[in-house]
């Protein structure tokens, strides 16, 4: 899928201080992605907050971003769970017309067994009309999906398109790049591996922070593609003690609070998260002044 090579970003939900959802500050932040080059964008990701959205949060979110995206840039829709039941209906039950994919996590909590995973995977991929990006986060999730369970879905489901991989292991994403099928696409789900997946062959990174920065952080990742690794390192090295802040406190605190320093929204979270503390506030207002000094 040619529209999933590049940069896409795990889009915030802004909040209110009330924390209703900032329709006005959503709408700023797509424009904000759209004109800094940033190639796709997924909503309601575990970035977007949505464990604790509502279903008319969630509706109202889905609705602004298609509303202020207005087709320009493809678009990735975030269903998973570690319900396979619940989360087929849920795929079989939302429009997904505006969609390109959907980004499922691999179940968190349950704790399955690489066949448990992999079930639920061929569940979904037999409901979706729409291409699947898998999603292995184990440091969310509490189990890693293994090399050879993605392998064995890729090969099995030509819907299962990808796997967003955020195990921070190069290892892992070395193997899955060496035996894929040609056309399944290896995708970042961290910032800090970004660069080296991209330059070890994959297609290019889910990020957190290219929503903040995304004509540094998506000229990296072309520069990436491009193999031209000089000039795309001296980026990522530039952008890696921010990478290091926005998750200093969790996420998406870190992430908002360089909104609310670029006057696109606020830093209000939802709990069980806190908002970022005013000391990580100011160390990251602070790196991005002289980031802006340098590669504005």
């Amino acid at each position: 899928m040619e529209q999933l090579v590049g940069t896409g970003v795990a889009l915030v939900t802004p909040f209110k201080n009330d924390f209703s959802v900032d329709v006005p500050a959503l709408e700023r932040i797509v424009e904000h992605c759209v004109h800094g080059g940033i190639d796709y964008l997924v909503a309601l990701g575990t970035t977007a907050e949505s464990a604790t959205l509502s279903k008319a949060d969630k509706q109202l979110v889905i609705d602004v971003i298609v509303r202020a995206n207005a087709g320009r840039l493809p678009l990735v829709l975030g269903i998973g769970g570690n319900n396979t039941a619940a989360v087929v209906e849920e795929v079989s039950q939302t429009d997904l017309s505006d969609f390109d994919a959907i980004l499922s996590v691999s179940p968190y909590y349950n704790r399955p067994t690489q066949e448990g995973i992999y079930q639920h995977f061929k569940a979904i991929a037999q409901a979706s009309p729409k291409p699947i990006v898998m999603y292995n986060v184990p440091a969310r999730t509490g189990s890693n999906m293994l090399p050879e369970t993605t392998l064995r879905l890729a090969k099995d489901f030509n819907n299962i398109v990808a796997i967003k991989e955020a195990c921070g292991d190069m290892i892992q994403i070395d193997e899955i790049l060496k035996d894929k099928p040609e056309d399944f696409m290896v995708i970042s789900g961290d910032d800090f591996t970004a660069l080296p997946t991209v330059l070890a062959g994959g297609s290019g990174v889910i990020s957190v922070l290219g929503q903040g920065l995304p004509t540094s952080f998506s000229k990296m990742i072309r520069l990436g593609i491009n193999n031209d690794s000089d000039e795309a390192y001296q980026l990522h090295h530039a952008l890696q003690p921010l990478m290091q802040l926005i998750f200093e406190e969790g996420n998406p605190a870190g992430i908002k609070s360089i909104f609310e320093s670029l006057g696109l929204g606020s830093a209000v979270v939802r709990l069980p998260l806190v908002e970022a503390t005013p000391r990580l506030k100011s160390k990251i207002a602070d790196f991005l002044k002289s980031f802006d000094k340098v590669y504005a």
